[in-house]
C-alpha cells in the first residue's frame, strides 16, 4: 500500500509532511530543506526547474519563470514561459510533482495520494483547480483541507488541550485566512472563517518596492524585467531583515541602478497602512459571525511566514487587546496539520479517533426575480456561510412570469443582496410548459462536501426532467479526458533530476550575481568560478562536493558585497536621530495604530 502525504501548496513556498512514528513529520527536499519555493522555470531545452533553482532564475530568466500563480487558481490567467502557455493549475502541478518525488525519495516507497491544503476563502473553481493540479501531478486527491483548519489540527495535536477556543490567523505569502476554532475531546470544530485571497507578504514586498522607486526618483516605466526582479528580490530581503532588526537597508545594485535606502519598522507601518487596514477586517468579521469576544479566546495562533513580521504581530495584539499570541513554527504548521490529516485518512491508531469538522466559507444560492427592477435579480441563499460541512439543502422555486418558456438556474457564491454582485459559478437551463406564474415548480438542491466542492441538482416535477452539475467553470476547467492527457504529458516532461539540483542552483546563482554586478573585477572572478565549477561537474565528480562547498562560500561573499558596497549618499537621518529604543519604538507604532482607530471612529461619526 502506498503512503498518503499532506501538502501545504503555498503561494510563496510549499512543503510536505507524512504521519510517521506517531507524529506528523516534515519531508526534506533535495537540498535537505523543508521549504520549496513555489516557483517554476522552463529551460531552453524544455527542462522544468522547480523551487530554489527556479527562484534564482526569476532575475536571470524572468520571461521563462513564474511565481505566485496560486493567487490565480481557477481563473483564466495564462503564463507564457519559454514560448509556451501554462495555466496556474499546470504550474501548481509541477510543484506538486516535485514534492511527490521528494517524498518518494525520503520514504523509499511510492506516494499515490495526498491531502492538499487551500485557503479557506478559496472559491469552488479554485478548489477544483487544486484537485486537478494534484491529479496532473500523479496524485489521488480525495481530501482538500482549509489551511487554518490544518493549522488548528496541528496545534491541537501538539498541545493536547481538551477544551479550547482558538483564533487562527493564517497570513502567508499570498493569502490571509482567519478562523475561529473550538476544540473539545477529540473534536476540532470550525466555527467561523473569513479572509482575503489577495493579501499576503508579497503585497508588503510590492509596497516596499514602490516606496523605494518613488523615494529614489526612479522611472518605473523604463525598467527592464530583469531589473524589476532584482528590485523585488531586494524588497523581500529588506522585509525579512526587519523581522530580526529594527532598521534595515534596501540595496539595489545592478547595471541600471546603484542605490541604497534605509527603512525602519515604523516606516513599514506607514508605507503599508492600506494593508494593515485590510488585515483587520477578517478578524472582526470572524468574531462577529461566531459571537465571540476577544477575551473569550483561549489562544491566538499565528500561522504563515508573514506572521514573523513584528509589526504584524503588534497590530494583531493592538486589535484584540491581547499580547499572548502563539507563533509555533509559522512556516510549518499547515503542512504538519496536513500530515495529521493524512494520518487520520490512513486510519493510524494514534489519530484515527480525531474528528475535524469544517464549514462553508461563503454563502451559496441562486438568483430570483426582483419585481421592482428585473434587471437586478436578488440573491436567494440556499446554504448560508459558516454552515457545518458536509451539508445538503433543497429550496423550491417557481416560474416568475405567465407563459414563461424556460427556467434558468444561475448559481452564485457570495454575500451581496444582488446576484450580479456575487461570483457566478454556473448555470442550468430547462424548457418548461407555458403555464401561469407560480404553477411550474423547480426544486434546487445544493450539496457541499467536506472538500468544499459544490454539487447542484435541479428537478422539474411537471416535466420529470432532472439535471446535475458539479461546479467547474467550463471555460477554465478540463474534462476527465483532458486531465488524463495532461497526466501523460507531465510523465514525459523532463524535470531537473534531484541529484543535479544543487549543481544547477549554483550555476543559476552565479549567473544572477554576474547580471546583478557591474564590477569588471567581480564579473571576471564569477566567470572563473563558474567555468571551473562546470568543468568539475563534467570531468571530476569525485571532487564535486568540495568544489560546490567552496563555490557556495564564494558566491555568498559576493552576495554580501553587493548588498553593502554602494555608498549611502543622502544625509537624511545620518545624525542617528532615526534610532529608537525598542520599547519607545513599539510605543510609537502603538500610537500610530491608535491614531488610525480614532480616525476611523471620526469618519464613522461623520457618516452617522
Amino acid at each position: 500500500m502506498s503512503r498518503i502525504i499532506g501538502i501545504d501548496l503555498g503561494t510563496t513556498n510549499s512543503l510536505a509532511a507524512v504521519w510517521q512514528d506517531g507524529g506528523s513529520r516534515l519531508i526534506p527536499n533535495a537540498f535537505g530543506e523543508y521549504l520549496t519555493p513555489s516557483v517554476v522555470s522552463i529551460g531552453e531545452d524544455g527542462t522544468v526547474y522547480v523551487g530554489k533553482t527556479a527562484k534564482e532564475r526569476l532575475a536571470s530568466h524572468p520571461d521563462a519563470t513564474a511565481g505566485a500563480f496560486k493567487r490565480f487558481m481557477g481563473t483564466s490567467r495564462k503564463y507564457m514561459l519559454a514560448g509556451k502557455s501554462y495555466s496556474p493549475e499546470e504550474l501548481s502541478a509541477f510543484v506538486l510533482k516535485k514534492l511527490r518525488e521528494d517524498a518518494e525519495r525520503y520514504l523509499g516507497e511510492p506516494v499515490e495520494e495526498a491531502v492538499i491544503s487551500v485557503p479557506a476563502y478559496f472559491n469552488d473553481m479554485a478548489r477544483n483547480a487544486t484537485k486537478r493540479a494534484g491529479i496532473i501531478a500523479g496524485l489521488r486527491v480525495e481530501r482538500i483541507i482549509n489551511e487554518p483548519s490544518a493549522a488548528a489540527l496541528a496545534c491541537q495535536n501538539r498541545n493536547e488541550e481538551e477544551d479550547a477556543v482558538l483564533l487562527v490567523f493564517d497570513f502567508g505569502g499570498g493569502t490571509l485566512d482567519v478562523s475561529l476554532v473550538e476544540c473539545f475531546d477529540n473534536v476540532i470544530e470550525i466555527q467561523a472563517v473569513s479572509g482575503d485571497n489577495q493579501l499576503g507578504g508579497q503585497d508588503f514586498d510590492e509596497m516596499i518596492e514602490k516606496h523605494f522607486i518613488r523615494s529614489m526618483e526612479i522611472s518605473a516605466e523604463g525598467l527592464s524585467p530583469e531589473t524589476k526582479a532584482i528590485i523585488r528580490k531586494s524588497a523581500e530581503k529588506c522585509k525579512k531583515d526587519l523581522t530580526r532588526e529594527k532598521t534595515a537597508e534596501m540595496v539595489v545594485n545592478c547595471k541600471d541602478i546603484q542605490k541604497k535606502m534605509e527603512i525602519s519598522r515604523k516606516d513599514v507601518v506607514n508605507i503599508c497602512a492600506p494593508l494593515f487596514e485590510r488585515m483587520g477586517k477578517p478578524i472582526s468579521r470572524v468574531l462577529m459571525d461566531a459571537g465571540v469576544s476577544a477575551d473569550q479566546i483561549s489562544h491566538i495562533v499565528l500561522v504563515g511566514g508573514s506572521c514573523k513580521m513584528p509589526v504584524v504581530r503588534q497590530y494583531i495584539g493592538h486589535l484584540l487587546g491581547r499580547n499572548d499570541m502563539e507563533t509555533l513554527e509559522p512556516d510549518h504548521m499547515i503542512a504538519l496539520g496536513c500530515g495529521v490529516c493524512a494520518g487520520i485518512k490512513e486510519r493510524d491508531e494514534e489519530v484515527k479517533d480525531m474528528l475535524l469538522t469544517d464549514i462553508c466559507p461563503f454563502s451559496l444560492g441562486v438568483d430570483i426575480m426582483n419585481i421592482q427592477n428585473p434587471a437586478k435579480p436578488f440573491m436567494s441563499f440556499i446554504i448560508e456561510r459558516n454552515t457545518a460541512l458536509p451539508v445538503s439543502r433543497e429550496s423550491m422555486y417557481a416560474n416568475a412570469l405567465d407563459n414563461q418558456p424556460e427556467v434558468r438556474v444561475r448559481i452564485y457564491q457570495g454575500e451581496a443582496m444582488y446576484a450580479e454582485d456575487n461570483m457566478r459559478l454556473g448555470e442550468l437551463v430547462f424548457k418548461i410548459p407555458r403555464m401561469p406564474k407560480g404553477k411550474v415548480q423547480c426544486f434546487v438542491r445544493f450539496t457541499y462536501d467536506i472538500n468544499g466542492v459544490l454539487e447542484v441538482e435541479v428537478r422539474i416535477p411537471v416535466t420529470g426532467e432532472q439535471k446535475r452539475l458539479v461546479i467547474v467553470n467550463k471555460e477554465l476547467g478540463m474534462s476527465e479526458e483532458e486531465v488524463a492527457k495532461k497526466l501523460k504529458e507531465f510523465e514525459k516532461i523532463k524535470v531537473n533530476p534531484a541529484d543535479e539540483e544543487e549543481n544547477r542552483y549554483i550555476l543559476e546563482w552565479g549567473q544572477r550575481l554576474f547580471m546583478q554586478t557591474n564590477s569588471e573585477k567581480i564579473r571576471e572572478e564569477l566567470v572563473k568560478k563558474l567555468q571551473y565549477f562546470e568543468y568539475v561537474m563534467k570531468n571530476d565528480p569525485y571532487h564535486l562536493s568540495k568544489v560546490r562547498k567552496y563555490t557556495t562560500v564564494f558566491f555568498a561573499s559576493i552576495e554580501g558585497i553587493l548588498n553593502q558596497y554602494v555608498s549611502f549618499t543622502d544625509d537624511v537621518l545620518s545624525d542617528g536621530s532615526w534610532y529608537r529604543e525598542e520599547d519607545e519604538e513599539e510605543r510609537e507604532i502603538d500610537d500610530l495604530f491608535k491614531a488610525w482607530d480614532n480616525k476611523d471612529q471620526e469618519d464613522q461619526e461623520r457618516e452617522d
